[in-house]
């Protein structure tokens, strides 16, 4: 099947997991595909992957460290410059930290890598995306948003930290994201969904060390393998007949209910406002918003 010929889509986070499994359905479907990685030899492994699956030349890599917010800056200009159109763009990158740390920027981790550096990414790609009627942007979320914790006085978590509450909090903000984009975007010619892809077996924690690493083939056993975890977003990334609002939360591959304070448009409109200060927005040369 190759419905998606002509077409590009950029997949963050795709040497592993449901972000290469998500490439590769992709591929096999006629998209060509920017992977966007931290690691050039592992983009190296998962291009040749993918091209031998595939059997056609059709990754590019982009590398960036999204722990790094000047890196999403280069790589989002490297991708508006090099790419000819952006059909798709599936933010799926992400990281969960057993204990708290702070990037090169000064942010809490998993808040940064999880939720800053996609809300930056999406936001300068954005009039690429726009130029192109029909875009989709999906964004990967989680029901772990239903006990995340998201205090906008204290989004680097430095009163208090729990790992599963604060990558709850990075899904939460990952869902209300998707929801004040598709008010942002309301009446343009472009589709924002976030998904929920279940538990699965991928390397999401693996940098936290030995116990991790001892855990994670353990817990795989009870998991999704990758290609089922990616069905939701392949579809959302996909198929013609998905019609859905914009802002729709997706699990299993059709609607699902948010709760609490996914659902608050105050909080959401808060969210961006701060996250548009901690990435650096304001002046007007940067947020196609102001």
């Amino acid at each position: 099947m190759n419905d998606l010929e002509g077409q590009t889509c950029i997949v963050t986070g795709a040497t592993s997991g449901i972000g290469e499994a998500s490439a590769e359905a992709l591929a096999l479907r006629g998209a060509d595909v920017a992977i966007v990685c931290r690691s050039a030899e592992r983009g190296a492994e998962t291009k040749a992957r993918i091209e031998r699956s595939a059997g056609r030349p059709c990754v590019r890599l982009f590398g960036a460290d999204f722990e790094r917010l000047d890196e999403v800056r280069r790589v989002a200009d490297e991708l508006a410059r090099e790419l000819p159109q952006i059909d798709v763009l599936l933010n799926n990158a992400g990281v969960t930290m057993l204990s708290r740390s702070e990037t090169p920027d000064g942010y809490e981790t998993t808040f940064a890598v999880n939720h800053l550096a996609p809300f930056l990414l999406t936001n300068l790609l954005m009039p690429k995306l726009l130029a192109h009627p029909g875009a989709r942007i999906v964004n990967v979320a989680s029901h772990a948003h239903r006990f995340g914790w998201l205090d906008l006085d204290d989004l680097q978590s430095l009163r208090r930290y729990s790992a599963m509450r604060v990558y709850g909090g990075s899904k939460l903000a990952n869902v209300l994201f998707t929801n004040e984009l598709a008010r942002r975007v309301e009446g343009r010619d472009l589709r924002v969904w976030s998904a929920h892809p279940g538990a699965v077996a991928t390397r999401l924690g693996a940098n936290n060390g030995g116990i991790a690493k001892i855990l994670l083939p353990v817990l795989a056993l009870f998991f999704r393998t990758p290609a089922q975890g990616a069905a939701t977003s392949i579809r959302l990334c996909a198929d013609a007949d998905v019609d859905a609002p914009n802002g729709t939360y997706f699990a299993d591959c059709k609607p699902a209910r948010l709760t609490g304070r996914a659902e608050d448009p105050e909080l959401a409109r808060s969210l961006w406002r701060a996250s548009e200060q901690l990435v650096g927005f304001g002046s007007g040369t940067d947020s196609i918003w102001n």
